[in-house]
């Protein structure tokens, strides 16, 4: 029997550093949204041990992928020690501030569960999840959320209203532990109040949330990257409502309310940012439609 899921990428429409942890860890607030764009995670038995293949070239496929230690802490958890091949075809752009590693990572445990018949809650796999890093507890459901701490308090939030997303990830590599480090280090850090975009979100006012978008760690990337704020101003001059940096970046996405004008954004990024992986994506609002 084979499984497949698919493993959605994320956006983060909310991202702001309120603290740090005495073990390293930064306290956040983010509202992240899982968007129809994804990697596809084959899974079927095999005789004994974790087999883990790929079709990227520019991750390593043995124990030091995240997907291989979600089915090692899976099997530990649960005291197992079946087989399993996988085999992940990525489309997610790698190192892009997507969550693309953390919702492999997720994929495997929701397939694990359903190849082995273990019958592990949502919060078993969760638990799991946490051990592996701050993204993959949220990745395990997905959808639109607001996640709290180190990002294992998840709250989940109303459906976001239909719109167009473009998606862009340039050909530039951001370190995301750097980033923290960098940001830790500034003078003035800039901070935004949640509040409004969880009211938009509330309203289902596509319009307003998009105004409301906020990541603090943009100012990091926007120091070493001009080409970030680039790209944001062409999507403005396209017509979008809103734009944001998702993750530690590099990539930035636009909301729109036109397909035509979303289009046109699309064109004119490939055009004029070469190199990279430009992507236009419908704003889905619940997640069934996307997993």
């Amino acid at each position: 029997m084979i499984i497949i899921e698919k493993a959605n990428a994320k956006i983060n429409l909310f991202l702001d550093i309120i603290g740090r942890r005495q073990d390293g860890y930064h306290l956040l607030k983010m509202i992240m949204h899982s968007i129809p764009l994804y990697d596809t995670i084959e899974i079927d038995e095999a005789d004994n041990g974790i087999i883990l293949e790929g079709s990227s070239n520019c991750l390593p496929w043995d124990n030091t992928n995240l997907a291989y230690k979600a089915a090692e802490a899976f099997c530990r958890y649960f005291n197992v020690s079946y087989g399993a091949r996988i085999y992940i075809d990525k489309r997610i752009p790698v190192a892009a501030g997507l969550a693309g590693g953390s919702s492999d990572a997720a994929a495997v445990l929701r397939g694990l569960n359903k190849l082995w018949g273990i019958k592990a809650t949502v919060q078993e796999l969760r638990d799991i999840a946490l051990t592996l890093g701050a993204d993959v507890p949220y990745c395990v459901e997905g959808g639109t959320v607001l996640a709290e701490g180190i990002g294992e308090n998840l709250i989940p939030l109303k459906a976001l209203p239909q719109g167009y997303l473009v998606l862009i990830t340039p050909p530039i590599a951001i370190s995301t532990s750097a980033a923290y480090k960098e940001w830790d280090g500034m003078d003035i850090k800039p901070h935004a109040a949640i509040e409004p975009i969880l009211e938009a979100i509330e309203r289902k006012d596509l319009r307003l949330i998009s105004k409301c978008m906020f990541n603090t760690l943009e100012i990091v990337a926007l120091k070493h990257y001009p080409i970030i704020d680039e790209i944001k101003n062409i999507m403005f001059q396209c017509g979008c409502l809103g734009t944001c940096m998702s993750g530690s970046g590099p990539s930035v996405f636009g909301i729109f309310d036109s397909r035509v004008s979303a289009v046109t954004a699309v064109d004119r990024l490939k055009t004029i940012v070469s190199g990279s992986e430009v992507f236009l994506l419908q704003l889905v609002g619940e997640r069934e439609e996307i997993c």
